[in-house]
């Protein structure tokens, strides 16, 4: 094994097609925060920072416990990790693991010595930040974990949807308002489209493990009416959204995204597709939504 092979088997692990996820709800905080007038440039670059070594964390954490469990085989339809093919040993990983999320700790303390006005802030963020690496981590790591009960849908719109949109916003601001659910619900779905449409793909290979995702309890059909319905709410959300607290001039958004959104809907609905197909193409709506909802925000400022 040459020192190529290697690095491409850790960037395998890493999974940087997926950043895209926690930048999205990144962005949105921080362009909401700026609509608001409250922005600073180095809490948004250490948010940013922390909630890409969350996700790595995450996606670390995932091929750990799914190889530990023996969920992933060379049967498995997704791209197989570097711990498949030997060039990577459980005891690496193990490692490269806690160092992500030593620091993940760090960046994220740095965030929080900068960003909260008080002891109670401080702490309660603290908290939040521990239970996020937890959640990343007990996702597929474990002796039960909460990925093969079916509940990694809703850990993915806490902390994707709320915690990323409304928590990063509150450190910027130190403010909070409910129209903020709008947004964050809207980003939220998007990232659980993004996880059903993994889950999809593996649905077989998961049955087989015993790990039981929604995908695995509600059959493919259902799946696939699951995934339209969180399109249209993500995207009916959004319109809510900019309708009730943009101008109107920033609906030009949506002559972009709703083709993106119908082009979804009309592939999960050709039989036969292979779901791995749309992994990318959903996460590319994720960002997309994510920029183009920024600007307008911004934009509309002028």
């Amino acid at each position: 094994m040459n020192k190529r092979q290697y690095c491409k088997a850790w960037l395998s692990s890493f999974r940087l097609q997926t950043l895209p996820l926690a930048a999205a709800t990144i962005l949105i905080a921080n362009a909401l925060a700026y609509w608001q007038g409250q922005f600073d440039f180095q809490i948004f670059l250490l948010t940013l920072l922390t909630a890409l070594l969350l996700q790595i964390t995450s996606n670390l954490a995932n091929d750990y416990g799914d190889f530990a469990k023996q969920t992933d085989t060379f049967e498995r339809l997704g791209p197989l990790r570097g711990i498949h093919h030997g060039l990577i040993t459980l005891g690496q990983l193990r490692i490269v693991l806690c160092l992500t999320i030593c620091v993940s700790i760090l960046s994220g303390l740095c965030l929080l010595f900068i960003s909260t006005k008080s002891t109670e802030q401080l702490y309660f963020f603290i908290g939040l930040g521990a239970l996020s690496i937890v959640a990343a981590v007990t996702y597929t790591v474990g002796k039960k974990p909460y990925g093969y009960i079916g509940l990694g849908d809703l850990s993915v719109l806490m902390f994707f949807g709320f915690v990323g949109v409304i928590g990063s916003y509150y450190l910027q601001t130190n403010e909070f308002g409910a129209w903020l659910i709008l947004p964050a619900i809207s980003s939220g779905f998007l990232s659980m489209g993004v996880l059903n449409i993994n889950n999809m793909r593996d649905h077989e290979q998961d049955e087989k493990a015993g790990k039981r995702t929604l995908v695995v309890m509600m059959g493919l059909s259902w799946a696939k009416s699951y995934q339209i319905s969180l399109l249209l709410t993500s995207l009916g959300v959004l319109i809510i959204f900019v309708v009730s607290y943009l101008p109107l001039t920033s609906l030009w958004i949506f002559i972009v995204l709703i083709p993106l959104y119908l082009r979804q809907v009309y592939e999960l609905s050709i039989d036969n597709k292979f779901m791995g197909a749309l992994l990318i193409p959903m996460v590319r709506l994720n960002l997309s939504t994510a920029l183009l909802l920024s600007l307008a925000i911004i934009l509309s400022m002028t």
